[in-house]
């Protein structure tokens, strides 16, 4: 299967560039690959969709502000550093611009030295570990002198930055928001519960590779980036008696989906409390195991998630929707509009 084979066209007046002032209020197509139908609705009748004895499953992974701006000491040179992955005590994986001023044994310095970063290791397409020094706590360092990592392809400031959080976000660790929850208000959640609808938490870092774009024409020769996850036994427990007394295990967005999955394809399409890395790539032939519906946002052409969109309810059907939510100027990407499929 080819690349291109997952390529539409987006002009880029759709990509949303700023949140909508109400979570719910954005659009929602609901898609059912079964009878092959589309139906342009919002959000909110997303309760409309879940059924008592359903779980929903959410991502609770907390987005980092992980864009630092500093400088090296001795020349004034600006540096930004993006924090991928915490490896070891202070030390962390980064992407640092410009990498090639940033050697082995290089300082960098932010908030006049209230941060302070040394190099250890060159890795490659920019990536480096460098270990920190500060006063104090990391994570409140951080809260004060980092900045949210928006997307590449969203170039307006965020004015409140909890709104690249979703409202159940509890776990840090993201380099990216999981951005199909960022529809979800306290309040909707309130709703779907009263339902009868169970909710579960799971936990999947999102990581820089979920930006990148595929870079070979056969997808077979494609490598997936790894990211960490984490369920519960309490989560898995849940699900497992939804599946057996005959509900469907829901899930919001494609981590919770690859979360789901790998764990499914590791224990026979049962759900047990279980932790690691998953670099789980689902693309049209897989066979889903634990996933029965999902809602997502609109992604990038050739982009991954596209193709496990495509995996769920056929190339084919996809695209078509997709084309649809263009023709109907639907908002594309991490603030955009979402939608549902079962």
């Amino acid at each position: 299967m080819n690349t291109n084979d997952f390529d539409f066209e987006l002009p880029d007046e759709l990509i949303a560039q700023t949140p909508l002032e109400v979570r719910d209020s954005s659009r929602l197509l609901i898609l059912d690959r079964k009878n092959k139908s589309m139906t342009d609705s919002h959000f909110d009748s997303i309760l409309d969709q879940l059924q008592p004895g359903d779980a929903l499953v959410m991502n609770n992974t907390r987005v980092l502000p992980a864009r630092l701006y500093g400088e090296k000491p001795e020349t004034h040179g600006h540096v930004e550093l993006l924090l991928l992955k915490n490896t070891q005590a202070d030390q962390w994986e980064v992407l640092a611009k410009p990498a090639k001023r940033l050697r082995v044994g290089a300082q960098i310095s932010f908030g006049d030295g209230r941060l302070m970063a040394t190099v250890l290791e060159e890795l490659e397409h920019g990536g480096r570990i460098v270990e920190f020094s500060y006063d104090g706590i990391f994570l409140e360092v951080l809260e004060s002198l980092g900045e949210m990592p928006l997307p590449p392809y969203i170039h307006e400031k965020l004015k409140d930055r909890d709104r690249y959080q979703t409202v159940y976000a509890k776990e840090n660790g993201s380099a990216a928001a999981p951005t199909a929850g960022l529809h979800f208000t306290k309040e909707l959640l309130e709703q779907i519960e009263a339902k009868g609808v169970k909710l579960v938490y799971l936990t999947l870092h999102v990581g820089l590779g979920t930006f990148r774009p595929v870079s070979v024409d056969n997808l077979d020769e494609h490598e997936m980036h790894s990211e960490y996850y984490q369920l519960s036994q309490e989560g898995a427990d849940t699900l497992n008696q939804v599946k057996e007394n005959g509900g469907r295990v829901v899930a919001v967005g494609t981590t919770s989906i690859r979360t789901l999955e790998t764990i499914g394809n590791k224990f026979d399409g049962k759900l047990v409390a279980d932790s690691g890395w998953t670099s789980i790539f689902i693309k049209p032939g897989y066979q889903f195991k634990v996933v029965d519906a999902f809602s997502t946002n609109f992604h990038l052409p050739k982009s991954t998630l596209v193709m496990l969109v495509s995996a769920f309810a056929g190339k084919d059907f996809v695209l078509e929707a997709y084309r649809h939510a263009v023709h109907e100027k639907y908002r594309f990407f991490s603030f955009g509009d979402a939608m549902f499929l079962s």
